[in-house]
């Protein structure tokens, strides 16, 4: 297969019945304001060749990456038309409220759009997130890999960019000239403008933007070809110079990964980090950046860094895995076609094994760090009730209904569950390969093929299918994977799948004390308020407050008819706390008095008693005796040394 003829298209046939009118000298000019983000406002200007005619233009409705269909159209407002000076009427499609119908009238060539975006999230009075969707309008019914987009991007003065975007020039911008005085937003005085190289529509929704007063790049494994930066804006200025272990690690991940894929498929990499307590958490993939929020202290030391250790590596893994090959039914011609997400398991799921396994290898967590962190998220996965009635295959399915619910009742209900589910499944086929080929291969090789056909593309789409997937593993270890998947994926199975954990020489099991992994996350995740662990035996989730979050369906809770939402007053007659609770579970460890609790439902108290004697139970790892230790195998870097483990 001729893999660069799937490279996007630089002409665009004028569409019959259609105006809108391209050709490769005349791209869609958009400029992108973001002088106004501390008031929670963007604008942009946007110019458009057109045709006499009839014409639909529209907005982003299902972001890839996003899974389902939340472009922020309700957010894009101030919407003004004008051609030659004079306004242009409008009206909004009755049934896909993304589109705007218009007419273009003889004569004209160029239209003129001026918009708005309300900001609800991602930006501060620092710094400043642009994902294109917000600002984007284009030809409704054209592929957006053809459609060629001309952008820029205007920020406060003093405020550095970071992006994958290709620059031009940087300098101060002119007041608006186009479109009229009502409409037109000029940015304020001393602010910069940076133009960039033409690229696609499609290009462009996959190459975000931050911006900030406390802007700093770093470059990463600068041996590497291409180039990988990091580049960081923040509230505080001390926030924004990382730290250099961190920077080694950033670097050792960028080693690693190349590694692991021996390939690229963009043509330079940035890591897009914002360090923020009021501008949001984000984690999403683009082909050649990342965009990844997290608290302003969340990279400050070892410490709080466990909480966040495997986001970048997560991203930056889905360059190869969901951006480069990516499902056929996920990807589609236009950000309107639904996408179907059987595959998640695979887009999401084998990221979440390979990004655990290289945050590991880089140092961004200890290799002990990586298996209590398994723990968890096996354990879970096992004592998850809703799995007794829907399928691994059907929450990567309803994607689109389960990324953002409500937690209670979550575990009854299933959440995104593709993702741990997957890794588990991954880490069975990993260690399954090994034992196959009696340690000669392993999961590194599929992920060479598999990800790395075609070499050092540039930013490509190259669709996959199962089939594909099955022949490319049997290729490395002959076996019935059709199958394989098929049990673990399609099936409804009441237990997690363990025998990856168990073939690579573990137990999970069940202890009265947290591993130093669960405490290290607890710790680090305190400033977004702790909760209280006590789903292996009571069978709840705690807030520090007493608010109950969520009720394991049929676990000891569940039976005393307690419910999400719920506050918990007291405990055994003493007021609750974390302390206190769980010095009830300790007390009611082989006495026969349940333990007793006053909560408050609505406007309600009442009592409840929960029939639990089991004492406390926490997710561990534990050696098998006789089985070879795989996980230290598969969390071993494939360069250089091991990193010095960061027990905090």
């Amino acid at each position: 297969m001729d893999f660069r003829r799937l490279a996007p298209a630089v002409l665009l046939c004028a569409l019959s019945l259609s105006g809108y009118a391209q050709t490769s000298a005349k791209p869609i000019e958009i400029a992108a304001d973001l002088t106004e983000a501390p008031r929670k406002l963007y604008h942009a200007e946007v110019d458009l060749p057109v045709r006499p005619g009839p014409l639909t233009l529209i907005t982003p409705q299902w972001i890839p990456g996003n899974h389902r269909p939340n472009g922020p159209v309700e957010n894009i407002t101030g919407v003004v038309f004008t051609a030659n000076g004079s306004p242009l009427p409008w009206r909004r499609d009755d049934v896909n409220l993304f589109e705007f119908h218009l007419t273009i009238p003889k004569g004209v060539a160029s239209l003129h759009a001026h918009l708005d975006c309300i900001i609800t999230s991602r930006a501060s009075t620092k710094l400043a997130v642009l994902e294109w969707e917000k600002l984007l309008l284009y030809p409704a019914n054209v592929p957006v890999r053809d459609i060629l987009v001309q952008p820029s991007v205007t920020v406060p003065a003093g405020w550095g960019i970071g992006t994958a975007l290709t620059p031009l020039a940087t300098g101060l911008r002119a007041p608006a000239t186009t479109g009229i005085d009502e409409s037109a937003h000029t940015p304020a005085p001393g602010s910069t403008t940076t133009r960039y190289a033409s690229t696609t529509v499609e290009q462009l929704e996959d190459s975000p933007v931050i911006a900030g007063q406390y802007f700093r790049e770093f470059p990463l494994a600068p041996e590497i070809t291409p180039k990988h930066y990091i580049d960081v804006v923040a509230d505080e200025e001390i926030d924004a110079d990382l730290r250099p272990e961190l920077l080694a690690e950033l670097s050792n991940l960028v080693r690693e990964a190349t590694a692991m894929y021996s390939s690229h498929h963009y043509n330079a990499y940035h890591f897009l980090l914002t360090l923020s307590d009021s501008a949001g958490g984000e984690g999403l993939e683009h082909g050649q950046s990342s965009d990844n929020g997290v608290d302003e202290k969340a990279y400050s030391d070892a410490a709080h860094q466990i909480g966040d250790a495997d986001l970048l590596a997560h991203e930056f893994t889905h360059s190869w895995n969901g951006k480069y090959r990516r499902p056929a039914r996920l990807y589609q011609p236009d950000f309107a076609t639904p996408q179907q997400g059987d595959l998640l398991w695979v887009y999401e799921g084998l990221t979440q094994y390979l990004g655990n396994v290289l945050a590991a290898r880089s140092g961004l967590e200890s290799q002990e760090q990586y298996r209590d962190l398994l723990a968890l998220s096996a354990a879970n996965l096992d004592v998850k009730p809703g799995r007794d009635w829907r399928s691994t295959e059907d929450t990567a399915i309803s994607s689109s209904i389960l990324r953002a619910p409500s937690p209670a009742w979550s575990n009854w209900r299933r959440a995104q569950d593709y993702y741990q589910e997957g890794e588990l499944v991954w880490l069975d086929a990993d260690t399954l390969i090994r034992k196959l080929t009696h340690d000669t291969k392993s999961l590194d090789d599929f992920t060479r093929l598999f990800l790395g056909k075609g070499g050092d593309t540039g930013p490509l789409i190259l669709p996959y299918d199962l089939p594909e997937i099955v022949a490319d593993l049997k290729q490395i270890a002959p076996y019935d994977w059709a199958n394989f998947f098929h049990v673990r994926i399609t099936n409804i199975n009441a237990r997690a799948d363990l025998e990856g954990i168990e073939r690579a020489g573990y137990k999970l099991v069940y202890t009265d004390k947290p591993s130093r992994g669960e405490t290290a996350l607890a710790a680090s995740r305190s400033r977004r308020g702790p909760i209280i662990n006590v789903w292996y035996s009571l069978g709840i989730r705690v807030t520090s407050d007493g608010t109950i979050t969520d009720v394991r369906w049929g676990g000891p809770a569940d039976k005393a008819k307690l419910a999400p939402g719920q506050k918990i007053f007291a405990v055994d007659g003493v007021v609750f706390s974390g302390a206190s609770l769980r010095e009830a579970i300790r007390h009611a460890k082989g006495d026969r008095e349940p333990i007793h609790f006053i909560v408050q439902t609505n406007q309600f108290v009442s009592l409840a008693d929960i029939n639990y004697h089991d004492g406390e139970r926490y997710a561990s790892l534990v050696r098998a005796d006789g089985v070879p230790d795989y996980l230290d195998e598969i969390t071993k870097p494939l360069t250089g040394t091991m990193p010095k483990p960061v027990i905090p």
